[in-house]
């Protein structure tokens, strides 16, 4: 009975020392002179600990914040452990749509996110400093967020992705602060052509890009982000699509965000061996 005892215990030690271990870290932001909190999780594998890490920034939605991925799908860290990545999980504000504003100075999400957490990550972390091991995703307002800072900044991340994202600001145009952060459409017109990701996505960068996106078929973003898809077909842009039965929810999320991370340890995997 001891004996078995004994191996019980040690079988639990052994899978805590394998868990991913989840910090809450402050970042400091120059471009908007305030500070923003931001969930790493790391994985804690030891004999891997040494061994520097690719890195999933993973953004959250509308009205969201840096706490909404490790609430709700708290099986991110069996993710990080499993796929030996680190996955930072940023603030984006309430409804920043991660852009510096062209209409409001104090708004600099883009730059935030695009540049000044990964700084902070790379200083503070053991991390693989390539493009090729940096991927970045999001879900609704993050998803958006994932493929216009992958574009834009893809000289910096090597892979990018959406789910459920609103890719055409153009469905938002009356919804979800849009107009605050980019002007209206008559003075502005302009902001929702070169802001809008199905836009975007004409000026593929000089840099190969891994994409991936999805969209569940009930959601009401699912007609934008299946023409953002017949679009990169017909500009012949790589990339992974994947729509299949689900609405604009955590259940969907959920489900969502472990073939992405999949998909990019597959990228990081099959570049490492090149």
């Amino acid at each position: 009975m001891k004996n078995k005892l004994l191996f019980i215990a040690i079988v639990f030690i052994s899978l805590d020392a394998r868990a991913a271990v989840v910090d809450t870290v402050s970042i400091y932001s120059n471009a908007m002179q305030k500070s923003f909190s931001c969930v790493v999780i790391r994985p804690d594998t030891k004999e891997k600990k040494r061994v520097p890490k690719p890195v999933v920034y993973l953004l959250h939605g509308y009205g969201g914040n840096y706490r909404n991925w490790i609430t709700r799908v708290p099986e991110l860290k069996e993710y990080a452990d499993e796929y030996n990545l680190i996955i930072v999980c940023p603030d984006g504000g309430y409804s920043s749509w991660y852009f510096d504003s062209p209409i409001d100075s104090s708004i600099r999400y883009e730059t935030y996110i695009g540049k000044e957490v990964p700084e902070y990550i790379e200083l503070h972390y053991n991390t693989i400093k390539d493009r090729k091991a940096r991927a970045i995703t999001g879900l609704s307002m993050g998803g958006h967020g994932g493929l216009f800072l992958g574009f834009r900044k893809a000289d910096f991340f090597g892979a990018c992705g959406s789910m459920s994202g609103g890719v055409d600001l153009n469905y938002s145009r009356n919804k979800y602060d849009v107009r605050k952060r980019i002007g209206d459409t008559i003075t502005f017109s302009d902001n929702w052509k070169k802001y809008s990701v199905i836009n975007i996505v004409e000026n593929y960068p000089k840099d190969t890009l891994a994409i991936i996106f999805d969209c569940g078929t009930e959601d009401f973003f699912y007609n934008n982000n299946h023409a953002l898809h017949e679009k990169m077909l017909k500009l012949k842009i790589p990339h992974e699509y994947i729509e299949r039965p689900g609405k604009h929810d955590w259940a969907y999320w959920k489900n969502a965000v472990q073939y992405q991370l999949l998909f990019f340890r597959n990228y990081f995997e099959r570049i490492r061996k090149q």
